[in-house]
């Protein structure tokens, strides 16, 4: 019984062994590379390339989050790049940074508004003050015809003694114009300019239309990276690109937090002792009552009876159309055509969307679904806004 058993096993063992031979005579190893996304220093820090090119030819880069930390940066031998928001920026913060410039600073920033002609100014602080406007360029809007494919408008620049031109990738829907003829120099594509260099005292002023040509994705591409190094070189690199001013809470946060916490005790004990109760204790209010949310939903249906769908729809497009004439200057000025273009870019909705929430409204009235499928267009569009 035991030696038939044997020659199984045997002859198994001998059928296993083959077998992993062959496969491993046939297996042919090859290795994976597993993309897992850019690591979180990367994700934090949307110029880590930059600074690391910088460091390498040499340059000393720093980088601060909050202008605070600029009130101790000499003038001579730095550069400071405004790389981030600065809507929040006072005027005496803009003068501030100027007076550094003049000092003997190098100061590069981004022009973050489009001129006004019929205000005379721009929402950049320091833009206006450096006397230099930013427009959209000439054709930004114009669509490309079917069939032909867009090719990149490269920026050119020609260096004093150096025969080529380099190359950059600026954003070539904006331009800027020196009206003073202030510039020293600046860098063009075939119909915008997109850098413009000032002298203002001892110091110097760079400002572009735009800095993701610096970012991690567009550091290596065309001669961008060779730009930040030749307006930057001999000096001392400080970025900036969190300039949001804190307010008087955050403050008061950061430096004072045990005077906040007794501060909320405080007030807490005093909502305590006022609401303590006076007389006797007053009977649940009875579960009768309506909601908030059937409130609302009357209050809805009496606008809808009183005033027809179409009232309600014209509100939602004007509320619309004011709201595109404060992000887009002379707005009311364009033609419908060009309007539901300006619309397009601003919201990255689809011209189908904006024809369909801005066109006419129909003279019948609409169905339930439809009219619901209208008013939601209309809510897309202006929250895109």
């Amino acid at each position: 019984m035991k030696r038939p058993l044997l020659w199984v096993g045997l002859v198994l063992g001998c059928l296993l062994t083959a077998g992993g031979l062959y496969a491993w005579h046939k297996a042919i190893p090859y290795q994976e590379v597993i993309d897992r996304g850019p690591s979180p220093d990367v994700q934090a820090n949307p110029y880590l390339a930059a600074e690391h090119f910088l460091r390498q030819q040499g340059l000393v880069v720093e980088h601060a989050n909050g202008p605070e930390q600029l009130t101790s940066l000499a003038p001579r031998g730095n550069s400071l790049l405004l790389l981030g928001d600065r809507s929040n920026m006072t005027p005496r913060q803009a003068d501030q940074l100027l007076e550094w410039a003049r000092s003997g600073g190098h100061l590069l920033l981004v022009a973050e508004a489009l001129w006004d002609d019929e205000t005379g100014k721009s929402d950049d602080l320091l833009l206006d003050r450096v006397q230099l406007h930013q427009s959209f360029s000439e054709g930004f809007d114009k669509p490309v015809p079917a069939g032909k494919k867009r090719t990149p408008d490269l920026t050119k620049l020609y260096v004093d003694n150096e025969t080529p031109a380099a190359y950059f990738s600026f954003d070539t829907d904006f331009n800027l114009t020196d009206p003073r003829h202030l510039a020293q120099f600046s860098a063009n594509s075939a119909k915008a300019s997109h850098l413009m260099q000032v002298n203002l005292g001892q110091g110097r002023i760079t400002v572009v239309t735009d800095s993701d040509l610096w970012k991690n994705r567009n550091i290596g591409r065309h001669d961008n990276a060779w730009l930040l190094w030749y307006l930057n070189q001999g000096t001392t690199v400080t970025l900036l690109f969190n300039s949001d001013v804190d307010d008087f809470f955050s403050l008061l946060l950061r430096y004072f937090p045990q005077t906040l916490v007794a501060l909320a005790a405080l007030l807490a004990f005093g909502l305590w002792h006022a609401g303590m109760r006076q007389g006797p204790i007053q009977p649940p209010a009875s579960r009768a009552r309506r909601q908030l949310q059937e409130h609302l939903k009357a209050s809805a249906d009496f606008l809808l009876r009183r005033s027809g769908q179409n009232s309600l729809l014209q509100a939602l497009q004007h509320d619309i159309l004011r709201t595109a004439r404060r992000r887009h200057p002379g707005f009311e000025h364009l033609d419908t055509a060009e309007q539901w273009q300006a619309l397009e870019r601003l919201t990255r909705q689809p011209t189908l969307v904006i024809s369909q929430a801005l066109g006419p409204l129909p003279a019948k009235r609409l169905s339930s679904a439809d009219f619901s499928r209208q008013v939601a267009c209309l809510q897309t569009l202006r929250n895109a806004l």
